[in-house]
């Protein structure tokens, strides 16, 4: 377990109570304990493992909670995790790429919670934009949003994930999607090639989620080494755990990777484009995940924007859309300790 300690010092009558937010990945499960007061939360400290790691999500919990005790000398009452997949059942999910599922009856019995409570993670990623300030984001287009407007997030990691937010009035409600699985769009024979590459022996189409990936940057950089030859990072980029990871460092340097972001800008593009439409997400897009943070400039450039804004009708809803990168990964902590107070009320 590795911690971060967010506030130093509390004084526990300060807080009505204490929160747990969780984000269960493919990659890295994250857990937050937060004081809340008067429906606002400030996050304390957190702890991070590696997902593949742990053989459920009880021992991360565990370590969390007893870290807060022995610090802090708190207990927590109340907890929501996000998961990476589709969650049907707040009771119950497992997430897309890990073996094992989360129980929140066996975990709200072992801890002795009040309630406890699974959400998908992206969900959980909208509840906690509003956490956010102006230095956890990366403006990557300005726009002209107006109060109330409907908003978006997409990011990518080891999937793809989405939601939309509707505005009930008071605050924005988090809406699930799936859409990051939704076939990707063809729009010439380089398309087609690399969709094919990428969907390999398969029958069913290459989704979005095949492209703008940890997975997908691989699978775009492998089609595009077939066709222009190796280059001198190659053999680092094949032999890496986290080819995704190799690539983007060398991606202003290295040919083959500058051109394998340069393919996945206008991909991610393309698909940014439909989505906003398909929400009429003119109060702005969000676009989280740790490819998008460390990669923040991608979402700047002209394969970007080009394809963003390539649209016959509707360009309007484009233009007036602002695009924001999410900087700050504790997004999802924020977001999952917001909604679980929202459950205590």
């Amino acid at each position: 377990m590795k911690t971060r300690v967010h506030q130093e010092r509390i004084e526990r009558e300060e807080y009505d109570s204490f929160v747990l937010g969780g984000d269960v990945g493919g990659t890295n499960t994250n857990i937050g304990v937060a004081g809340a007061k008067a429906g606002k939360t400030t996050l304390l400290y957190s702890a991070h493992f590696e997902s593949r790691r742990l053989s459920s999500l009880a021992p991360a919990i565990r370590e969390a909670l007893d870290y807060g005790m022995d610090r802090y000398g708190i207990e927590v009452g109340r907890g929501v995790v996000g998961v990476a997949g589709p969650v049907t059942n707040p009771r119950k999910a497992k997430p897309t790429n890990l073996p094992w599922a989360v129980d929140a009856e066996e975990i709200k019995g072992e801890f002795g919670f009040e309630e406890f409570r699974i959400e998908n993670d992206f969900l959980i990623i909208g509840r906690g934009i509003d956490s956010l300030g102006e230095a956890d984001l990366f403006c990557a287009k300005e726009g002209e949003p107006t109060f109330g407007d409907g908003r978006a997030v997409i990011g990518a990691g080891t999937g793809l994930g989405k939601a939309i937010l509707s505005f009930d009035g008071e605050k924005y409600a988090p809406i699930p999607s799936e859409g990051g699985h939704a076939d990707f769009p063809v729009l010439d024979e380089f398309d087609l090639g690399l969709a094919d590459h990428l969907r390999g022996k398969r029958k069913t189409p290459a989704s979005y989620e095949d492209l703008l990936s940890g997975r997908g940057i691989e699978g775009i950089y492998d089609f595009l080494r077939e066709r222009r030859g190796r280059t001198d990072r190659t053999a680092e980029v094949i032999g890496a755990e986290d080819g995704a990871a190799i690539i983007s460092k060398y991606r202003k340097i290295d040919p083959l990777c500058r051109e394998t972001f340069a393919v996945y800008a206008r991909c991610f593009g393309r698909c940014a484009k439909n989505f906003v439409l398909e929400a009429v997400a003119t109060g702005g897009l969000y676009i989280a995940g740790g490819i998008a943070a460390k990669n923040r400039e991608v979402f700047a450039s002209p394969e970007f924007s080009k394809e963003f804004l390539n649209a016959e009708k509707q360009r309007q809803i484009l233009e007036r859309t602002p695009i924001q990168v999410i900087t700050n990964y504790d997004v999802s902590l924020y977001g999952a300790c917001n909604a679980a107070v929202d459950i205590s009320d």
